[in-house]
């Protein structure tokens, strides 16, 4: 790989949150922008701003599946300044909202959790060393769960608040 697109790569993934111009990136590695994008396209497959886009939603990603932070928090932590552009981006890509999306993946994380611990159970792993590491890790998951939950709630009763002080 060229590595004046290595170069702009790592720049993107190192300041994700950065409002990067093609500009900014060409005079980076001394190119100029219709070089640099020409010379992208064709190591990556994509223009640089798509790859920027494409950096931010699996960021956002795996901030919604690691953190508490609100959709509104994660969009500003992308570098999304517009918490709508950034709810129809992410639905773009992974084909549901940031909201739904998080609530998809806390259920399938609660899931994989009871799932180890039934097959556990039925194998016969008895042990009371293990049972306490397992029971350890539901309670995590549980109030992980639970801390989400909570803020998916604040972050539905604001909205709320917002459309009852704009209907008065």
């Amino acid at each position: 790989m060229d590595p004046r697109v290595k170069n702009v790569k790592q720049l993107m993934r190192d300041n994700v949150p950065r409002g990067w111009t093609l500009l900014e990136l060409a005079q980076a590695v001394n190119l100029s922008v219709w070089r640099l994008a020409h010379i992208f396209v064709s190591e990556v497959g994509k223009s640089p701003i798509h790859y920027l886009r494409e950096l931010r939603m699996d960021r956002a990603r795996y901030l919604l599946e690691a953190s508490f932070l609100s959709v509104k928090e994660i969009a500003h932590q992308v570098g999304i300044k517009d918490e709508s552009h950034f709810i129809r981006d992410f639905k773009k890509v992974y084909g549901e909202p940031p909201t739904r999306y998080r609530l998809r993946s806390m259920s399938g994380q609660l899931n994989e959790v009871s799932s180890e611990n039934k097959s556990d159970l039925e194998n016969g792993a008895d042990e009371g060393a293990k049972k306490n590491e397992r029971r350890k890790a539901i309670n995590n998951q549980l109030a992980k769960a639970a801390k989400r939950s909570i803020l998916i709630f604040l972050n539905f009763v604001t909205y709320l608040m917002a459309d009852l002080d704009k209907a008065i």
